[in-house]
Parts: C-alpha cells; sequence; structure tokens
C-alpha cells in the first residue's frame, strides 16, 4: 500500500500540509519523504532538534502553497507533465482568426438587415466558431 501511494502523482496540497506540520512539530521531513527526496529527509530528521529543519519546512510550506499546479508537476510529477502536454489546445492562427471575426461580423449584419433568421444565423456561426478549433 505504501508504495503504490509513492508511485502516485504528488498533491500539492498535501506537500503544503506535510510541510507545515514538519514546521511545527518534532517530525520535519515527511514532505521531502512524500517528494521523494529521500536524502533531504534524512537530513530534516537528523537535525529535528535544531530550528533549521522547522523552519525550512515553513518556508518550504509557503514555496508550495505560491507555485502553480504545472510547475509543481514539472518539478515533482515528471511523468505527469508530458500527458497534460498532449491534451492542451493547439495555438489558432491569428490570420484564421481575423478572417473569422470578419465573417462573424458580416453574418451579424445579414441577420440585422434580416436576411438570415436567427436559426439560420446560430447554424452558421456554429460551423465557423467549430472550424476554429
Amino acid at each position: 500500500m505504501l508504495d503504490r501511494l509513492l508511485n502516485q502523482p504528488k498533491n500539492q496540497k498535501l506537500t503544503v500540509l506535510l510541510a507545515l506540520v514538519g514546521s511545527v512539530t518534532p517530525a520535519t521531513g515527511l514532505h521531502k519523504f512524500y517528494l521523494r527526496q529521500y536524502g533531504w529527509g534524512v537530513l530534516y530528521l537528523a537535525l529535528f532538534a535544531t530550528p533549521i529543519p522547522h523552519v525550512a519546512s515553513a518556508v518550504e510550506a509557503i514555496w508550495y502553497l505560491l507555485q502553480h499546479q504545472t510547475e509543481f508537476d514539472r518539478r515533482f510529477n515528471p511523468g505527469l507533465e508530458s500527458t497534460m502536454n498532449q491534451t492542451q489546445p493547439t495555438a489558432i492562427d491569428a490570420t484564421q482568426t481575423i478572417a473569422i471575426a470578419t465573417a462573424l461580423r458580416e453574418l451579424e449584419g445579414l441577420r440585422q438587415e434580416g436576411l438570415l433568421s436567427e436559426y439560420e444565423f446560430e447554424q452558421k456561426r456554429r460551423q465557423l466558431v467549430d472550424g476554429m478549433t
């Protein structure tokens, strides 16, 4: 069970919580073990009687909290980063965007002049917008 937990993607909120626990209790370094940084975890535990790992844990909790999720994943979930990039939409060409905006304006003009019904306008608008993606 512990092996399964360690092989799952690391949760940013849980990391912050573990770092905060380490800043106020003798159990410092738990967040380092969770992030698979075992050497740092052992060092934090070895220095638990000094204020150094407690202060470092508090600073790291703030640092983890302020990180954007994608940055956290890039640093601590390296396999997850590549799968997330595959699902992001591709960039839309600027000339295509301008052409679609112009066509939408023309459609709106035709609708206002009464040459297109609301239904026809909506169908054409959806065709244009769907063509962008």
